[in-house]
């Protein structure tokens, strides 16, 4: 039989009576507690989760005071990259600061340990080598740059800024990797240091410390030069896998040992030459590298023409010499080498495209020459392409380092081995991170089924569910799919809320988890820690 309003009324009253009766108090509902604090957790709690499934407490040393505050600080700056003083800031407001016991603290404590963190570099990386390289590795090592700001630091240097920021000085870092793009190694060096310095010392830092007899070293063309593969040779099992410089595939083209037509039935083929002895030298033509080239080209052209037009009909609306304008139009694009001009006075000037030079480089779109001492039993040449072209996975990890996720430049600190200090520690936030990402694949937009790859040369080839999230920006579930910094949001709204009753009586709880926060625990293969420690 079906229960009024008054019924209810009624056996609530009674069971109000019942419960006086056996001595309990009874509020009313919205008056008997109140929240004190709620503090964001789920964030905290997933990048903590990952870091000790990952060892990181263990990987940092012994448990003390510095290493509770740099496990820490490498957890804040993979959910909210920031300076030591406003890190320090935001331990209060956080379960992070709160169950690490590091609220409050200052900045001469965040200095001490930065040193403490330093001087176990070496110690740290190590391990990470032995945990992810073994013999006959190959590792990927690429270098960047990143502005320094004030004046004191010994490693700040004006040299070429790959952050594009003039009238900053800089330091500059090489950052060694695995080849699935694991982060085992970075360096800090002068913000002046040229790229081939840098890597045949990271060729020996490896070797001498990592304790790896047989290392196959993969590196840019501004990175391996000739130079520096003479030097190489005199390191016993060092070596290499290269790309030549534009120049050089000229000579091997106007020489006869690289012949155009050979792309015409393929798009990859091994050749030989003199300047070359115990290498392989491996010809490769991509169609659409080509096509985007012979593009953007087009474009610059075109840009550069409209500015010299603009130019040209301003005769002496400027205190600046023609000359001096010019130059900088054609410095802008780089476009210099593409135009002939004629100065019929300090004022005037006629232009016109250099075809011959145009034509000179557009026979070289597209096509690159891998350089490798690997001997063809030990990588063929597919492999070696594709060991080359791994080098994305490195400057993948340069764009999380310093903009997406971790946001280490600029840097404030003045003091060399706290500058070191800084980015290795940025180095182990991406370690997490990058483990972090690989878990979450399902839930954002990387691939996570790539297709055999059957042609190196290639651009690599997307699997259709990959294309599907692009095209519906939801996954298979039909869930939404997400960024890594939209997922930490979301994750961030999980909250552990401190609650206080009428009798003084207060107890910790988490708010009720969503569906996608399960999901992200689950995929890391940890429930939903309630606190936050360092094992």
């Amino acid at each position: 039989m079906a229960t009024t309003p008054v019924d209810r009324r009624r056996h609530a009253l009674d069971m109000q009576i019942r419960e006086s009766l056996t001595g309990k108090h009874l509020v009313v509902a919205e008056e008997g507690f109140e929240i004190k604090r709620s503090l964001p957790h789920g964030h905290v709690a997933a990048i903590a989760a990952m870091a000790n499934e990952l060892k990181l407490p263990a990987l940092l040393g012994p448990a003390c005071r510095e290493r509770d505050i740099i496990y820490a600080l490498i957890l804040a700056r993979a959910i909210r990259p920031a300076s030591k003083l406003a890190t320090s800031r935001w331990f209060k407001d956080s379960t992070l600061g709160v169950d690490l016991g590091v609220v409050g603290i200052s900045t001469d404590e965040i200095y001490s340990a930065m040193d403490w963190l330093y001087a176990r570099q070496g110690t740290i990386e190590a391990t990470l080598a032995k945990r992810h390289l073994q013999e006959d590795s190959r590792v990927l090592y690429d270098l960047s740059s990143s502005w320094m700001e004030g004046t004191h630091c010994p490693l700040a240097a004006y040299g070429y800024s790959r952050d594009h920021k003039r009238g900053k000085t800089q330091i500059e870092y090489g950052l060694m990797t695995d080849v699935d793009g694991r982060p085992i190694s970075i360096e800090v060096f002068s913000g002046n240091t040229g790229d081939p310095s840098a890597f045949v010392n990271a060729v020996n830092m490896t070797r001498d410390r990592f304790g790896l007899r047989e290392l196959i070293m993969v590196g840019d063309r501004g990175m391996i030069t000739r130079a520096r593969i003479e030097a190489l040779r005199g390191l016993e099992g060092a070596k290499w896998i290269t790309c030549l410089r534009a120049p050089q595939i000229r000579t091997l083209i106007d020489g006869g040992s690289l012949q155009l037509g050979l792309f015409d039935e393929t798009n990859l083929a091994a050749i030989t030459h003199p300047d070359y002895p115990d290498e392989r030298l491996i010809a490769c033509r991509n169609p659409d590298l080509a096509r985007l080239r012979a593009n953007k080209r087009e474009e610059l052209l075109v840009a550069t023409e409209k500015e010299l037009e603009r130019l040209s009909s301003s005769a002496g609306s400027s205190k600046y010499p023609m000359a001096l304008r010019v130059g900088r139009v054609l410095d802008r694009h780089k476009m210099a080498k593409h135009f002939t001009l004629e100065f019929d006075d300090d004022e005037s000037f006629t232009f016109v495209r250099d075809t011959n030079s145009i034509e000179t480089e557009a026979a070289l779109d597209g096509i690159y020459v891998i350089r490798t001492s690997v001997s063809q039993e030990e990588l063929d040449d597919a492999k070696a392409v594709e060991a080359y072209k791994g080098l994305s996975v490195v400057e993948r990890n340069f764009r999380n380092l310093k903009v997406i996720d971790l946001d280490l430049r600029p840097i404030y600190h003045y003091s060399e081995n706290r500058v070191r200090a800084h980015v290795f520690l940025s180095m182990l936030a991406l370690y997490v991170t990058w483990h972090m990402r690989e878990a979450l694949a399902p839930l954002m937009f990387a691939d996570e089924e790539i297709p055999e790859h059957h042609d190196p040369v290639a651009p690599a080839l997307r699997s259709r569910a990959a294309e599907l999230k692009d095209a519906t920006k939801r996954g298979a579930d039909g869930e939404p799919i997400h960024s890594f910094g939209t997922l930490l949001a979301h994750l961030g709204t999980l909250t552990r809320n401190t609650a206080e009753f009428t009798q003084g009586i207060q107890i910790e709880q988490l708010s009720v988890s969503t569906p996608l926060q399960r999901r992200v625990f689950e995929l890391i293969g940890s429930p939903i820690p309630t606190t936050i420690g360092g094992k």
